[in-house]
């Protein structure tokens, strides 16, 4: 490992990309600690400890949202328009021509198109935060005038806007992909936290509990590499063609079927439909209405329920998996492909059979993929109140484990490949 290390300092190019990343990182780290204006710090912590739901999504922020900081709202604005666009790519036949016809050019389109949705989602965004702050029975923002409201809101949507930027600087002078860097050093960024946490409170009598908790999350680091890897390869064979004088094809091959093919996407989908109740609900908890009030508090309880929550998540992240799964893998162009290629599936016909071929094969795998993403999403909560350890939870499940896993697997095969080619130029 360390002779590894050792190599990739010694190339200039691959040691260049990797201080670039790290600077921008660092870069991102520094505008977590700015704050907008006219914020009561004090209140502002008091929120975020007693809400659940807003303290796991202040993870994937690095604490930039419970430090109402400028880019308090991450890079999820950008990563919400990417997925919108994914979407209507599947049902708006414009969007498809565009993709499938102009290439290079269509795919700079499609970006642009995201960059410029990420604009008034983060607007959006930023205001129904500031709405709700504003009325909880704390206030953290204090005289909301409009001057302060548009100044607040225009620094969290430039706060945003500027991640993405450097995301995408990320992606092409640096190594790995920028967004998903982003998001893994806000999470990595709480373990020093976390370990100081855990020291300060340390009782001796929950060393077993520390263990055992230390325990599952390696078992399920290793289960999440080894989902994220996992495929089923699916047989292909190509048909000989006789061009003049010469024989082509008869090769053989197979077709890549992922276990996880929705990566944690099911997992932002479902925290982000269970956040929506409990968010309409908190602006209506305090309405002079009784009734409304009266049921506003009830939806806000029920979502604070830790057995309500864990169940509804994990038949929210299936069923998202599946949905996902169905848009981004379409069996029928696939096996068209197959056919046009002159490939097919030993003891398959091709055409509309190869294509419910897939199709079975596919729903089969992805359950094992989206029961994985269940389990790993409520795993915190099984293991706070099985261990009672609280600090390290965000280590073990939902989107945190899955995206730490994933950028660390992507980024070392972008080194490795860098490494192989520089090898090659030596000989």
């Amino acid at each position: 490992m360390f002779e590894k290390l050792i190599q990739i300092f010694k190339v200039k190019d691959l040691r260049k990309k990797i201080f670039y990343t790290l600077i921008l990182l660092v870069i991102f780290r520094l505008a977590a600690q700015i704050p907008v204006p006219g914020v009561n710090l004090e209140n502002l912590k008091k929120f975020f400890e007693t809400n659940q739901l807003f303290g796991l999504l202040n993870v994937f922020t690095g604490g930039a949202m419970a430090n109402m900081s400028v880019v308090m709202l991450g890079v999820g604005p950008y990563i919400t328009a990417t997925i919108i666009m994914q979407l209507l790519s599947m049902i708006v036949p414009r969007i498809q021509r565009m993709m499938k016809e102009e290439g290079e050019a269509g795919r700079n389109k499609f970006n642009q198109w995201s960059r410029l949705l990420t604009i008034p989602l983060a607007v959006m965004q930023s205001y129904a935060m500031i709405n709700m702050l504003s009325r909880s029975s704390q206030p953290v923002i204090g005289e909301l005038t409009p001057f302060n409201l548009v100044t607040i809101i225009v620094s969290i949507t430039a706060g945003s806007v500027f991640l993405m930027w450097l995301g995408e600087l990320i992606t092409e002078n640096g190594i790995g992909n920028g967004i998903s860097l982003i998001i893994f050093a806000g999470i990595v960024s709480r373990m020093p936290q976390s370990i100081y946490q855990t020291a300060a409170t340390f009782d001796p009598s929950q060393i077993i509990n520390l263990i055992i908790f230390f325990v599952i999350a390696v078992v399920v680091i290793a289960g999440v590499v080894f989902i994220t890897e996992a495929r089923r390869n699916v047989p292909v064979s190509y048909a000989r063609r006789m061009r003049g004088m010469k024989m082509y094809g008869g090769a053989q091959t197979y077709l890549p079927l992922r276990v996880n093919t929705a990566g944690v996407i099911p997992i932002i989908f479902a925290m982000s439909v269970m956040l929506f109740p409990g968010m309409v609900a908190n602006f209506f908890v305090n309405s002079p209405n009784e009734f409304l009030a009266k049921s506003a508090q009830n939806i806000a309880g029920l979502f604070q329920n830790q057995l309500f929550y864990g169940i509804l998540y994990f038949v929210l992240v299936v069923a998202f998996t599946y949905f996902y799964t169905s848009v981004i893998f379409e069996p029928k162009s696939v096996a068209e492909h197959l056919q046009r290629q002159g490939g097919f599936i030993p003891g398959i016909r091709p055409g509309p059979p190869t294509a419910d071929y897939l199709h079975i094969t596919v729903n089969r795998i992805t359950l094992a993929g989206a029961m994985f993403l269940g389990i790993v999403a409520v795993l915190p909560f099984v293991v706070q109140a099985g261990t009672g350890v609280t600090t390290f939870n965000y280590m073990i499940g939902g989107t945190s484990i899955l995206i730490m896993v994933s950028v660390v697997l992507e980024t070392i095969k972008q080194v490795e490949s860098q490494m192989i080619m520089r090898d090659y130029e030596g000989f």
